[in-house]
């Protein structure tokens, strides 16, 4: 049998095990990248150890043949790299809760980050200083110790650092969310298979519309407006009583009134955002997002952080005791995550369509061409081939991307600008906002905290 290239791949936050155990999985059934070096990075030690162990079990269950190496050095781990993944996020989910108790003591409920079409709890913004700023410094070294290396951006905010890093390097960077597969959710609620549904869904990352929903080759949208019409209240009825799983949004009244008010149904983490309709209080959330209040209310999040520490102390047990197969933790195939198949495309040759993150050049009408969208492309050993000529309707391209882009240009610019003035701003365009002495005091208050020196400064 014939041989393909060795690669190596890097990535880089590895010790977010919960997510590179996917990656892991994923690399170990697929068989044409096998012989390939891959180095996980990250700077927590424990979290590579146990990353290590369960890693390395897992190859010897399966009999793979990887090379994997293990490292706490970033310019190690991306030195020659064919391919430099990024799921890396500064300080983890503690630090980003602390910024959000002081702005609740101002006034700003679940933040100063959250505002309008971004209320994802991490997706890290105005506030994501080190965030960014790790970022920037990875793709620094991407352009110079791996300069013809892709860069696969996997870390929040997906849109910002897409369009940032194209904008600001040489680096070949792609983002990628798995968001866009909510349609498959759309599909199975109102009584199709997924396997016979088409879809297009385009916008920015978190802001995404099915433009296309096909069943067998047919306009399937009516099947949709039936289900609204006749089952849409008795569904919601049931799925009250009965919603543990603060992720279980892609159907609900949230969904359905963004439908109704902006012409097409939202996908996958575009349910998360919308207006303050949707998200002034924890009341308000629980209406329209059912008893947990959603993935970004305060009891959703504790939900999901919880289940993140009980998923990792599951992957932990099982890479130290000998009677748990690691493989049992795992379906028997690939995951749905697009990156493995999208590197073997990138890498082999080997062409597939993917739900990509890069920027618009002439993708979606209406949008500038320096803006990274996330649209439909193909891929092959050429590179990425995004899908032109895209439309959306006026009213979302008013009403809904015009005001986050805005808010992305914003915290670009603060980014890289520095300034007190864009985050006083930032605050005054915000409805919780009752005077600039409100806006002043709450930053103050976030750049003073421990840890946050050099974004003070920055900021100053």
């Amino acid at each position: 049998m014939s041989r393909v290239p060795k690669i190596k791949i890097s990535v880089i936050g590895a010790g977010s095990v919960a997510w590179s155990s996917k990656l892991v999985h994923d690399l170990l059934h697929t068989p044409s990248l096998y012989g390939s070096d891959v180095y996980f990075m990250d700077i927590n030690e424990e979290r590579l150890r146990i990353l290590r162990g369960l890693a390395e079990k897992y190859k010897s269950e399966v009999g793979a043949e990887y090379n994997f190496f293990y490292t706490t050095d970033r310019k190690e781990a991306v030195r020659d790299s064919d391919v430099v993944i990024n799921t890396a996020m500064y300080g983890g989910h503690r630090y980003y809760e602390l910024m959000r108790e002081v702005s609740e003591k101002h006034g700003y409920y679940r933040g100063v980050n959250s505002v309008e079409w971004n209320m994802v709890s991490d997706y890290h913004t105005i506030w994501g200083y080190y965030q960014w700023k790790l970022a920037m410094d990875i793709a620094r070294d991407v352009e110079e110790l791996a300069p013809g290396a892709w860069l696969i951006q996997m870390a929040n905010p997906v849109f910002e650092l897409t369009t940032l890093i194209s904008r600001e390097t040489r680096v070949k960077v792609v983002g990628l969310c798995h968001g866009h597969l909510g349609y498959k959710e759309i599909a199975q609620t109102i009584g199709l298979d997924p396997a016979r549904v088409g879809f297009e869904a385009i916008g920015f990352n978190h802001v995404i519309w099915l433009t296309k929903f096909t069943y067998d080759g047919e306009d399937a949208y009516p099947l949709i407006d039936r289900w609204v019409e006749e089952k849409a209240e008795q569904y919601w009825s049931q799925w009250r009583m009965r919603q543990v799983n603060p992720f279980d949004i892609q159907m609900s009244p949230a969904a359905v009134d963004m439908y109704r008010r902006y012409g097409l149904f939202p996908v996958g983490d575009t349910v998360r955002g919308g207006t303050w309709k949707y998200h002034s209080s924890l009341k308000t959330k629980q209406y329209w997002y059912g008893p947990t209040g959603g993935p970004d209310s305060e009891i959703g999040w504790a939900l999901y952080t919880a289940h993140q520490e009980y998923w990792l102390a599951t992957l932990a047990q099982a890479a130290s005791d000998p009677r748990i197969p690691v493989s049992s933790l795992f379906p028997q195939t690939r995951t749905e995550e697009s990156v493995v198949p999208l590197i073997e495309s990138l890498m082999l040759d080997k062409p597939g369509e993917y739900q990509v993150n890069v920027l618009n050049g002439n993708a979606i009408e209406g949008i500038p061409s320096n803006v990274a969208v996330e649209v439909p492309a193909r891929v092959d050993a050429r590179g990425i081939h995004p899908k032109t000529g895209l439309r959306l309707p006026r009213k979302i391209l008013s009403l809904v991307m015009q005001p986050r882009l805005l808010r992305a240009e914003m915290a670009i610019a603060a980014f890289l600008e520095g300034g007190r003035q864009f985050l006083i701003d930032w605050l005054m365009l915000d409805p919780r906002t009752r005077s600039e002495e409100q806006a002043e005091k709450v930053w103050e208050e976030i750049l003073s905290l421990p840890g946050n020196e050099e974004m003070k400064r920055h900021y100053s």
